[in-house]
């Protein structure tokens, strides 16, 4: 009985511990992108609906935007998984 009740807190600690919690693409955007970004208007960066339209219909979109926040080409390099890099290319191209 003891293992059970501690294998549920243990998966209760994980699951809200915010930490462990995937951040959405908007969150990650407010966090990491709004120095430079905004989704309206043009700051030292281009908006977030001024990238949407240039890349309305591309089907390479998500990757070229991936390789530019990882590689620093372009767009200063972000530190970020991946998923969290994914996740803000989706907010921002729908816009």
């Amino acid at each position: 009985m003891m293992r059970k009740t501690e294998i549920v807190l243990a998966l209760g600690c994980a699951v809200f511990s915010p930490a462990l919690q995937a951040q959405s693409g908007e969150d990650f955007a407010k966090s990491k992108c709004s120095a430079c970004h905004a989704v309206a208007q043009q700051k030292v960066g281009p908006s977030f609906k001024e990238i949407s339209t240039a890349h309305k219909g591309d089907k390479g979109a998500e990757a070229q935007l991936l390789g530019k926040l990882k590689s620093g080409k372009g767009h200063p390099k972000i530190e970020a998984s991946d998923a969290q890099l994914k996740a803000v290319i989706a907010y921002v191209l729908k816009q």
